[in-house]
């Protein structure tokens, strides 16, 4: 669905927002099968960085991807804060590291705003749009572009 699409439907948006290194992101509800505490990944050779490792959530084997390091951050050091938000995109379970979940919401759609044209093309395809609340400002991120390599590589 593209922003244009989202502007002209008048609806609401039910987001989930989470914390990466003092900056607060948010992605659709829609795409959240469920969220889970921390906990221990089985690394996996020859992956890139981001991607942790796998976990076993009832008999599926997910592959956890730290969001800080997918989007250039420092990694994230895992706490009894942190949570993994499982994932459903395009058919597909990923689990997102995240340094804490933080809030549930509904936006307008309409106070979607694109993001500025001043950031490179590459990190501007990471986000849908810029969420403007009272007190900050929250990136709402394009899950498909965002975990992208890992749909290929499962696909593969």
């Amino acid at each position: 669905m593209t922003n244009n699409t989202i502007k002209q439907s008048g609806a609401y948006l039910e987001i989930v927002s989470f914390h990466l290194a003092d900056q607060e992101f948010c992605i659709d509800i829609m795409a959240i099968r469920e969220i889970r505490g921390w906990a221990p990944v089985t690394p996996m050779p020859h992956t890139p960085p981001y991607v942790l490792g796998l976990i076993n959530l009832r008999g599926a084997v997910i592959p956890v991807i730290d969001m800080a390091c997918r989007l250039g951050m420092k990694m994230t050091e895992p706490s009894e804060r942190s949570a993994i938000i499982v994932t459903d995109i395009a058919g597909k379970l990923v689990g997102l590291l995240v340094e804490q979940v933080s809030d549930m919401m509904s936006i307008r759609a309409e106070d979607l705003q694109p993001a500025p044209e001043i950031i490179p093309e590459g990190q501007r395809a990471f986000c849908r749009g810029i969420v403007a609340l009272e007190k900050t400002m929250v990136c709402f991120l394009n899950l498909d572009t965002v975990i992208a390599d890992e749909l290929s590589r499962e696909a593969a």
